[in-house]
């Protein structure tokens, strides 16, 4: 009998949600709120992240104007697309915030959002 060794892939780099002050993980919170479809792809497609960090356009981009920030570009059903905000720190992949685009241009909202996050995620670790 031929015995073949075959190795699991590792992540290498581990989703993590960002925490609110109060406990509440808002990108959890914001997924749940999601049909199962949707959940699905957005899940799948950090996950892919995960497993192949560093990795590029058109799954994961560096954010202008930002050296830390990052997002998961998700295509949905129905023409709609999804983004979540990331930052890297020792292996980890902290999700820091969210939504479904409704324009083209990211709403400035979403990424001062994302800054604001990071820099209480770095603060308080």
């Amino acid at each position: 009998m031929v015995q073949i060794d075959i190795k699991t892939p590792e992540k290498v780099i581990v989703a993590k949600f960002y925490q609110l002050p109060s406990g509440r993980e808002s990108v959890r919170h914001w997924l749940l709120a999601l049909v199962a479809c949707d959940r699905r792809l957005i899940g799948i497609d950090i996950m892919k992240v995960e497993f192949s960090w560093p990795c590029g356009p058109p799954l994961c981009k560096k954010l202008k104007n930002s050296d830390e920030l990052h997002e998961v570009r998700i295509d949905l059903p129905g023409r709609r697309i999804a983004r979540v905000f990331f930052y890297v720190s020792d292996r980890e992949m902290v999700l820091l915030h969210g939504f479904i685009k409704k324009s083209q241009k990211t709403p400035p909202k979403d990424l001062n959002l994302a800054k604001r996050r990071l820099k209480e995620h770095q603060r308080h670790g």
